[in-house]
């Protein structure tokens, strides 16, 4: 059966925020039950969007803590800082009646935080576009992180002295895309703006009849942000140690991107907390993931596992998002719910038969063995500080770092077989060898 999005009605209600935070699911009787780890999907959304630094970056980590001390495991906060972040309060773009979904381009100008201007677009080739806006288009390159290519394309955009840059990057979704930033990245000469290649038509038109484009940003700039990991601990006394980690904080409500992780993570912790598995547990989900992976980098410096004994599941990104097409007709996203064909388990050679055993009737499922390049995302780090037996999951999908990422873009059916599958590598590591 086709089923329609409703993106921009399930955005609009997240959006208008509410009072208090909502409450959370109640735990269901079995833990990898898809309907357990859809609500749990839902409730994180349902938080708000989760910057770093932010409220829902906070009610997240309140509520992994209640949830994993619940059943039983030793649960602690780990505060630390990040030098710097910007929060966002408000952000428009505007060509006539015609409202626009943008963000800034992480790092913007320290003294254009918060800023207005109306100026029309520049024509194309323009060499000294001053008091106009530049619009620069780019390829997507499914990358999650802000590489060289499209940092020179900005930087030559910037000397043409505009007084703003219109980013569109050709993502799937054709909503604005987010790149993960490092903390040591350089602010924008001018501002930069990430819009949809959806709204490409707008700003064609404008541009042709020389019309103005309006724009509204509201933000601040803070140092020393705080935030914390979640750790949580059940020690059997065990000779063996198994870590299970997963990054908490996104561009937006990161639905399918961060909360099918964190999802599955939660059904792991209650899965383990009621066995009998003969090895010790350390369950962290870390803050910090989009501006420069702050919260892993914390835990391996503060508390790192001896690697010796340590075997290390991470759940990433995206691990059971649904495919989307257009429809012809309607010109509206729909999915058929089959899941996205780009999710890969990456492991180390160490733990290759747990993982493809484990793994076995997970479909689609790409399998790739780490050699000596650095696996992706957060892996990187635990690779770089010297465990030998880790293995991830993660994926893309269509609404990957874009506001359309909603609980519209998985469901019970994708995420249950993730979790049994994963439940299952989880008592292979455990087992005596």
């Amino acid at each position: 059966m086709r089923w329609v999005s409703g993106f921009f009605v399930a955005l609009a209600l997240l959006a208008s925020g509410c009072a208090s935070p909502p409450l959370p699911p109640a735990p269901a009787a079995d833990p990898l039950a898809g309907t357990q780890l859809y609500a749990d999907v839902q409730h994180y959304a349902s938080l708000g969007e989760h910057r770093f630094g932010s409220p829902a970056d906070q009610a997240t980590s309140d509520w992994l803590a209640a949830e994993l001390k619940h059943v039983g495991l030793q649960t602690s906060f780990q505060p630390f800082t990040m030098g710097r972040q910007y929060q966002l309060e408000s952000a428009s773009v505007t060509v006539g009646e015609a409202r626009l979904q943008a963000l800034p381009f992480w790092w913007p100008p320290a003294d254009q935080a918060s800023f207005r201007l109306s100026a029309p677009i520049a024509p194309d080739g323009t060499a000294d576009a001053s008091g106009q806006i530049v619009w620069l288009t780019l390829p997507s390159d499914q990358s999650a992180y802000l590489g060289n290519a499209q940092r020179d394309a900005i930087a030559a955009a910037a000397l043409r002295h505009p007084a703003a840059i219109l980013l569109s990057i050709a993502s799937p979704g054709e909503q604005p895309y987010a790149y993960n930033v490092a903390q040591s990245d350089v602010p924008w000469p001018v501002p930069v703006l990430t819009i949809g290649t959806a709204d490409a038509g707008v700003l064609r038109a404008a541009q042709a009849a020389g019309r103005k484009v309006d724009i509204a940003v509201k933000g601040r700039y803070q140092q020393q942000v705080a935030g914390r990991n979640v750790v949580a601990r059940l020690d059997r006394h065990a000779a063996r140690t198994i870590v299970v980690s997963t990054p908490t904080t996104g561009w937006f409500t990161s639905a399918c991107e961060r909360g099918s992780g964190i999802a599955v993570f939660l059904a792991l912790a209650r899965s383990v907390a009621a066995s009998d598995l003969g090895a010790n547990f350390v369950f962290v989900a870390t803050a910090g993931h989009e501006i420069g992976h702050g919260g892993m980098e914390v835990f391996l410096q503060r508390e790192p596992p001896p690697a010796e004994t340590v075997s290390w599941l991470h759940l990433g990104a995206s691990l059971a998002c649904y495919e989307w097409r257009k429809d012809e007709t309607s010109q509206q996203w729909v999915t058929d719910r089959a899941v996205d064909a780009r999710r890969t388990l990456f492991y180390s050679a160490a733990l290759a038969p747990a993982a493809n055993v484990g793994s076995e009737g997970l479909l689609p499922l790409r399998r790739v063995q780490v050699g000596s390049a650095a696996p992706p995302g957060e892996l990187r780090e635990i690779h770089a500080a010297g465990y030998s037996r880790y293995l991830g999951l993660a994926s893309g999908h269509r609404f990957f770092h874009n506001p359309g990422d909603t609980p519209a873009t998985t469901g019970p059916e994708a995420l249950a077989p993730v979790a049994q599958a994963l439940d299952r590598t989880l008592k292979l590591l455990a087992s005596p060898e």
